[in-house]
């Protein structure tokens, strides 16, 4: 109960706060530093740190890879923000980085590859700025150009949440 209350309230005073930037290889070896400051449009990062959480990040992918980067949606042309799924290999999790990053890349899936952003590293400051506070859920950010948190979300994928990012999408 107490890391709901934790949870719920991170959501609310995390808005209009700054994200902690973060820099990652993405799956054509790139180096994507985010917030991007060149970019000019919103960005969605989910962010996942344990393997517990990794149901729930793969819950979000397909609704956001549809809507976001494929626009398969009726209104969803209008949608154009930058999409990433930041996996983070910290602590011990740091020695499966190279074998995880090598399986996804022979999948062969090369949509995926500008949207798919790996992190080494140590987990703080993440986890104190942006109250990453429980392992076992992804956690969702939309920023805008300037890297503040315009909507933040975490957990499974609901139908719901998806709407409330769409919500603060439009009203940007």
């Amino acid at each position: 109960m107490k890391y709901l209350a934790l949870a719920l309230l991170s959501v609310f005073f995390l808005k209009g706060e700054k994200f902690t930037s973060i820099s990652g290889e993405n799956l054509n070896g790139l180096t994507i530093t985010l917030p991007d400051s060149s970019s000019e449009k919103l960005t969605l990062v989910a962010l996942s740190y344990s393997k517990k959480s990794e149901g729930s990040l793969k819950s979000w992918f397909m609704p956001l890879y549809d809507k976001f980067v494929l626009k398969r949606g009726i209104f969803d042309k209008s949608y154009d923000i930058n999409t990433y799924f930041i996996p983070m290999f910290t602590g011990l999790k740091k020695s499966a980085y190279e074998n995880t990053l090598k399986k996804l890349k022979e999948s062969n899936r090369k949509t995926l590859f500008d949207h798919i952003v790996f992190y080494k590293g140590d987990l703080e400051p993440y986890k104190s700025d942006l109250s990453l506070d429980e392992k076992t859920i992804p956690y969702l950010f939309l920023i805008d150009p300037e890297g503040t948190i315009v909507h933040r979300t975490q957990g499974k994928f609901t139908q719901g949440k998806l709407e409330k990012i769409e919500e603060a999408i439009d009203n940007y």
